[in-house]
């Protein structure tokens, strides 16, 4: 039996979200609420609510750096980047993440520190293996989120389940890549296939989870991350008049991160906010108010990602072409002094004919 493919070419890849998207947006257009009901809503927004979300959401940003910096230092040794180079290279990310499909992002970031840390064998190899293990400490404070939601949320019952069986996965995914960093290994990759490639980089990464101060540290960081975002998701309901309680904000932390796993389209923009007002509809909120505050909550969050990502874009001298150009985590080598230009070189050569 024949194994079904995505395709592979990004022309096609393109054709087909924007078929998806034009069937969600006629689809939305039919049964979806009036647009002058959504722009009623924005009208009453409160901007000094929308303000405080914007700051929430920043410090949320600071404070994951944070918790990457504590995963690098304990994934490669001294001497590690400077706490403002990594908060510079995570922003970068943000922006790419933002603007580029793919989750070009978590690689960008990756190429903003090892153009500053020429001479480092295995750098790039490293550093891959660090942004996992960022995203494995986003498993706790997701699994508390969940908890929270199951105990103290109006939630039909089908979807208490759905939210338990999240909540086992996740404990299964934690406890096995905690047994995997305890398991010795060396960095060496070359040669290997793409999936031992990926899960060697991965291990290194995972590096902290064998020294309990910094997991320790990491995970205390991501969880307050998570709880900034959740107190920014229940301000900005505030600046639209939602008077939800705070379990409402963690329902819709939670749909919001769901529904973006499969980026159908940039920031799947209308799914969003469609899975938003749905979910608010529980605590009486109407919705064409549910729909412009879910647009107003990614405006807020993509504010923040492309503000502050820009500045630091600019900062690193990288430009978008560049980050166009960043390799897979499967192509990385244990690099060499002249490897540790990209992506400048690599978008150099992308610049050349032929």
């Amino acid at each position: 039996m024949s194994r079904l493919r995505l395709p592979s070419s990004p022309w096609t890849r393109a054709l087909v979200s924007l078929a998806l998207f034009g069937a969600f947006i006629a689809i939305f257009w039919w049964r979806g609420p009036k647009f002058q009901s959504i722009g009623s809503a924005f009208g009453s927004v409160k901007w000094q609510w929308v303000v405080a979300a914007i700051a929430l959401n920043l410090l949320s940003v600071v404070v994951r750096a944070m918790a990457w910096t504590t995963v690098i230092r304990s994934a490669m040794e001294p001497p590690w980047p400077k706490v403002s180079l990594v908060f510079s290279a995570f922003s970068v990310g943000l922006f790419a993440n933002a603007v580029l499909p793919g989750r070009v992002g978590e690689l960008a970031r990756v190429a903003v520190l090892t153009r500053k840390l020429p001479g480092r064998k295995g750098a790039w190899a490293t550093l891959v293996g660090t942004v996992f293990a960022h995203r494995v400490f986003d498993i706790v404070p997701v699994l508390l989120l969940v908890l929270y939601v199951i105990v103290t949320a109006s939630i039909p019952i089908g979807a208490q389940a759905a939210l338990v069986a999240v909540l086992v996965f996740g404990v299964g995914m934690f406890v096995l890549a905690f047994v995997t960093a305890r398991r010795p290994h060396a960095l060496e990759i070359e040669g290997l296939g793409k999936a031992r490639r990926l899960l060697r980089m991965a291990r290194q990464g995972l590096g902290v989870l064998r020294s309990p101060a910094g997991a320790a540290a990491a995970i205390f960081f991501q969880c307050c991350g998570w709880l900034c975002q959740l107190l920014a998701v229940w301000t900005a309901m505030r600046a639209f008049g939602i008077h939800a309680p705070l379990p409402a904000a963690g329902v819709v932390l939670l749909v919001m991160n769901v529904v973006t796993i499969l980026p159908f389209w940039p920031g799947n923009v209308g799914l969003v906010q469609v899975a938003i007002a749905s979910a608010l509809t529980g605590y009486g909120v109407a919705y064409a108010t549910g729909v412009a505050y879910g647009f107003g909550l990614q405006a807020i969050e993509a504010s923040v990602g492309i503000g502050v990502g820009t500045l630091f874009l600019a900062r690193e001298g990288l430009s978008v072409a560049m980050l166009r150009v960043m390799p897979s985590a499967t192509q990385a080598e244990m690099p060499d002094e002249d490897e540790e230009e990209l992506p400048d070189a690599r978008a150099e050569r992308a610049r050349v004919p032929g």
